[in-house]
């Protein structure tokens, strides 16, 4: 669960690096809280009558929910994944690539999975390294 919400502990921080499990266990708890809101909207989405053509309060609860996660994420997940072109020895920038139509989210998606640099780079020491723990924070 640390690992889940170190983006949000780290919130606006662009400069470091992050371990791709930093990056993929906060991705993996951002779609269980958006599946979570899913399963809000539909649960209690469609009116009581069962007549279909109106949405419950508990379908606007959830989509509230999901608008909300949505934009307290914005921040957090850009900044996380600039953290993970940095582990590579990259520019931030390079997460503009996913704006490039069809084949961009795929780039910073094979990105995403690639291992970081071994030991110190220009952008900070290796997260991975034990010697960079620090077990009094």
């Amino acid at each position: 669960m640390e690992w889940m919400l170190m983006p949000y502990r780290r919130y606006a921080d662009f400069s470091g690096r992050s371990c791709r499990r930093e990056y993929w266990m906060f991705t993996l708890f951002s779609i269980i809280v958006a599946f979570g809101a899913v399963a809000i909207m539909l649960a209690g989405g469609i009116a009581a009558d069962g007549s279909g053509e109106t949405a419950g309060p508990l379908f606007w609860t959830g989509g509230a929910l999901l608008v909300l996660w949505g934009l307290a994420s914005i921040i957090p997940s850009i900044a996380v994944q600039v953290r993970r072109f940095h582990d590579q020895d990259r520019s931030g920038w390079m997460i503009l690539l996913g704006f490039i139509p069809y084949v961009g989210s795929i780039i910073v998606f094979v990105f995403m999975c690639l291992q970081g640099t071994r030991g110190p780079n220009r952008f900070g020491p290796d997260p991975l390294d034990p010697s960079n723990v620090d077990i009094f924070n």
